[in-house]
């Protein structure tokens, strides 16, 4: 029966308790003693300041942090499929200097690991456990084997169902009791912000727990992760196979379906086209939609081969950046924005640059049958598609959806097609602005990197409307693929735009148009 405490339980009763917990010791230690149904609490330990985290895949954040507690658990061990173990284990760390606030940080991939609780996602250049925020990481109910995309733990139902939607909200609630012990009051205000898979999450808390977070921020979402591995796993290598070269076996060589010329010229041209239109030429297209780039001003005209595309790799193209289609011409996943990033060659390649690292093992298909493959994709316990948030705005809830434009393996627009969805079912895009934002980031590839500018503070801008009324008119962005910029981002349906003098790397002066 315990093992299901959490799953059972109401929520009001488990965050009411929390009061009763107020009363004990509040030293890091004593947290060992914690006891609840299903619970088990394997450290509760103090950590000196100047300590450093790594992340544990790969390059990334690794700061001096500040002192705090650190308390480590699991919710619902068990035995499961294979004779696995599972339980959804998790880290929480509790700063000294406590802002009274509590965030928990999403995911990445299949999860499978408990990452250092830092909240480094578009906390620009101060995580949140630097800012004071108590902090929680969560590896959503099982443990990755092999690195970062290892599903195979979803063969368990309730495994799956964990990393689907329950496991987050479990892991809020119990954390909530944990702050309220420690610091002898419960947390004043509770964030969530992830990408990627951590933006998925965010979408489902906002869905499907809509009162348990005052502000979520979710990033370039894996919202619907079944069409848009259709998109780029099938639909857009199909497209490319089209135009590749054949090996000895007659099989379609991918990686040379598009040259370096070609991706030179299509990237040149479309910066000449669409570049200038926010009021200077600095690498960046700053209004993706407002950009009609068309690769069919690159057609070779009769008599010319170079410098110029042939009609077959403009037709496959278009094809492969309009996203798939059925044969009747039903859209069933969003194309990609023409932006910088498709003609990318690492570290995460764009959609024109098939190799390692986009499109999974390239296909030799040279057909798809999108209808049989849409059908197979829809997968209703991780499609974060609801759109009626009443709830979550009715209780002040503030909600920013952030996206790359250049993100290869899931479209710009498929969020943007939610956040049109979710404002035309909650009273109008003027409604919803009040407490629900997205925004378009210029070049920026998944989550992050590429030629645009990804270092951005959400997180403060919505503390800021949380708890001072502020909506953001504006978010600066800073980078490493252009150094000494900064632009500011802008809520739809703005874009930055050049005021038409001064330094064009200062973002004060530009303005959301």
């Amino acid at each position: 029966m315990h093992s299901q405490f959490w799953r059972a339980i109401a929520w009001p009763v488990l965050l009411l308790s929390a009061s009763g917990f107020a009363q004990q010791s509040n030293s890091c230690a004593s947290l060992t003693n914690f006891k609840a149904p299903g619970v088990e609490i394997s450290k509760a330990a103090p950590i000196a300041a100047g300590t450093t985290e790594p992340n544990p895949w790969g390059p990334g954040h690794s700061a001096a942090i500040p002192a705090y507690c650190r308390v480590e658990g699991v919710i619902n061990r068990r035995t499961g499929v294979g004779g696995e173990e599972f339980g959804i284990n998790f880290a929480l760390a509790m700063p000294e200097k406590w802002n009274g606030d509590f965030l928990m940080q999403g995911g990445g991939g299949g999860n499978g690991v408990v990452m250092a609780p830092l909240g480094l996602n578009a906390a620009g250049d101060t995580p949140a456990l630097m800012r004071g925020f108590a902090v929680v990481s969560t590896d959503t109910g099982h443990k990755s084997h092999r690195g970062p995309f290892d599903f195979d733990f979803m063969k368990d139902e309730q495994a799956a169902l964990d990393f689907d939607y329950l496991a987050n909200a479990e892991v809020a609630t119990l954390v909530k009791l944990l702050i309220a012990q420690y610091y002898g009051k419960a947390a004043a205000f509770s964030y969530f912000s992830g990408c990627s898979t951590g933006g998925r999450e965010g979408m489902i808390l906002s869905q499907r727990y809509p009162t348990v977070f005052n502000g979520i921020i979710s990033g370039d979402p894996a919202m619907r992760t079944g069409l848009s591995n259709l998109a780029i796993g099938k639909w857009i290598p199909v497209a490319l196979n089209q135009i590749a070269p054949k090996d000895a076996g007659g099989k379609p060589i991918i990686a040379q379906a598009i040259s370096d010329a070609d991706r030179k010229l299509i990237k040149d041209a479309l910066l000449q086209k669409c570049d200038a239109k926010d009021g200077v030429a600095d690498g960046m297209i700053s209004d993706p939609l407002g950009c009609d780039f068309d690769p069919a001003a690159l057609t070779c005209k009769e008599g010319k081969a170079e410098s110029c595309l042939s009609p077959e790799k403009v037709a496959a193209i278009k094809k492969a950046l309009g996203g798939p289609k059925t044969s009747e011409g039903v859209q069933v996943y969003p194309g990609f924005l023409y932006d910088t990033g498709i003609a990318a060659t690492g570290p995460i390649r764009g959609i024109l640059s098939p190799g390692p690292g986009i499109f999974g093992p390239a296909t030799t298909a040279m057909e798809v049958d999108v209808e049989k493959e849409a059908l197979a994709a829809a997968q209703p316990l991780v499609d974060s598609m609801s759109t009626n948030l009443t709830t979550f705005s009715g209780h002040g809830g503030k909600l920013i959806f952030y996206h790359g434009d250049s993100d290869p393996w899931f479209s710009p627009l498929d969020t943007f097609g939610y956040y049109k969805d979710m404002s035309a079912a909650n009273g109008g895009l003027e409604a919803v602005s009040k407490w629900g934002q997205f925004y378009f980031v210029p070049g920026m590839s998944h989550c992050g990197g590429g030629q645009g500018l990804d270092q951005f503070d959400f997180l403060g801008a919505i503390v800021n409307w949380v708890e001072k009324g502020t909506a953001p008119a504006s978010v600066i962005a800073t980078g490493k693929a252009f150094p000494g910029r900064s632009r500011p981002l802008c809520p739809y349906p703005k874009h930055a735009q050049y005021k038409g003098s001064g330094d064009t790397e200062d973002a004060n002066n530009f303005e959301c148009r």
